[in-house]
């Protein structure tokens, strides 16, 4: 099997690399991709957002399945357009990608579907804003309506601050707080079912203890071992079913991964957020940890017959991954900083360099975007697997640096005072 994956980050390496170690899948081509893609794919310069341009490399390359990695492709149909081309596309349609597109559409969805939900209100004015932030009180969770990046959510306590950022956006949605830790689940799709991925965590602030901005991520990990147990199955059965089955009651049946996002809340479990893609970082333990073949699972989803693959199997054991971040982000990045240490790494069995924001110029591979790369590693647990990780972290350097020191400690209790109970959203 050919496979083509769209985009350039950290995700789509990820999955790449997962393809690659597929036996199933015989060769792997990415567009427009970054140079840790280039390693084990064919590279392509293709714009990513150009459905028409992705749907004629596909048919040069004669390929089996186009995975489509980003949320803003799929928002704009590329989906569709390779679809037109008759080539397999794991990815929804420009219309069911509206689940991540429009907040208030989700919302929309999830309340036909009975899915338990944070309440919310979609405001449109500043009154509108006023009077819902009054209505569901604090602490105050303000989403852009719109793709964000990953930057466009605030929760805040500062009834000034949630004002100031409604003010930044077009529509917003302003939600109830969910008190609980997050948990991110990614349901792979075939527009009638779902098969489900182990869960991870997720740690979107970009200062430890759960402070400052928010970010894409700074960092994941899996398994949880706190999580109840069959949580998986659970949200399977009470969100993404009857997602699905809403989904084609509207005419638009939902291909390719429904990312929840969960708050662990007293009353159980109930979604922060719907993406429409793989997330990222929290995908990059999970399929760090998958033993069964992607390429086959996302084939089948693809086609409509989830029926004929088996369910996914994981490995035993934990991975951890800490993301290593330019200057100046998340307001900003730093581009164009050489990077070392990433060679050492190559070396270890355990340890890989997933690139994000990287490039390679003449003076080596620097910073090109405000993720910078993660180091991902695997362990017999959870402890085994961050040591790992900060040890591959303590290899690598470029001007500016930064990264959290507490992904994956709360389990293990070695960061004093640290908050994991703040949903944020937005992967």
């Amino acid at each position: 099997m050919k496979t083509l994956v769209i985009g350039t980050g950290g995700r789509e390496h990820a999955l790449a690399l997962a393809l690659s170690l597929d036996p199933e899948v015989s060769e792997v081509h990415a567009a427009p991709g970054n140079p840790g893609i280039g390693a084990v794919a064919t590279l392509h310069d293709v714009d990513p957002m150009d459905g028409a341009a992705v749907a004629a490399l596909a048919s040069s390359l004669d390929i089996d399945l186009v995975v489509v990695g980003p949320e803003a492709p799929l928002v704009a149909g590329v989906a569709d357009a390779v679809r037109e081309a008759g080539i397999a596309v794991y990815g929804p349609s420009q219309a069911a990608a509206q689940l991540e597109g429009s907040k208030a559409f989700s919302k929309e969805v999830m309340a036909a579907a009975g899915v338990p939900t944070a309440a919310s209100r979609t405001c449109e004015t500043p009154e509108q804003v006023a009077a819902a932030l009054d209505e569901l009180g604090a602490p105050y969770v303000v989403k852009d309506d719109a793709l964000a990046a990953g930057k466009g959510v605030v929760v805040t306590g500062d009834r000034d601050e949630a004002l100031a950022h409604a003010a930044t956006c077009g529509r917003v949605v302003i939600e109830e707080f969910l008190d609980g830790p997050e948990v991110s689940v990614f349901a792979v799709c075939d527009g009638q079912q779902a098969r489900a991925l182990m869960p991870a965590q997720d740690f979107k602030r970009i200062f430890d203890g759960g402070h400052g901005a928010n970010t894409g991520g700074m960092g994941s990990y899996a398994p949880l071992p706190w999580a109840p147990p069959g949580l998986a199955d659970q949200v399977l059965a009470t969100v993404v079913q009857p997602t699905l089955d809403e989904m084609n009651r509207r005419g638009t049946p939902f291909v390719g991964t429904l990312y929840v996002g969960l708050a662990l809340t007293v009353g159980g479990p109930r979604v922060i957020e719907f993406n429409c893609r793989f997330g990222d970082p929290d995908t990059q333990p999970v399929l760090a940890l998958l033993t069964s073949p992607l390429g086959g699972l996302l084939k089948a989803a693809a086609d409509g017959d989830l029926d004929s693959v088996p369910e996914p199997t994981f490995a035993d054991g934990a991975c951890v991954t800490v993301v290593m971040a330019s200057a100046g982000y998340p307001e900003s990045s730093s581009k164009g900083d050489v990077i070392v240490g990433t060679e050492t790494l190559a070396k270890e069995p355990d340890v890989d360099v997933i690139h994000a924001g990287t490039a390679r110029t003449d003076a080596g591979l620097v910073t090109a975007g405000g993720r910078v790369l993660a180091v991902r590693a695997t362990g017999s647990d959870v402890a085994d697997a961050r040591a790992k990780a900060y040890e591959g972290v303590a290899t690598i350097s470029f001007p500016g640096a930064q990264w959290r020191r507490d992904i994956a400690a709360e389990p293990l209790g070695v960061v004093e005072g640290a908050s994991f109970t703040t949903p944020t959203g937005e992967s």
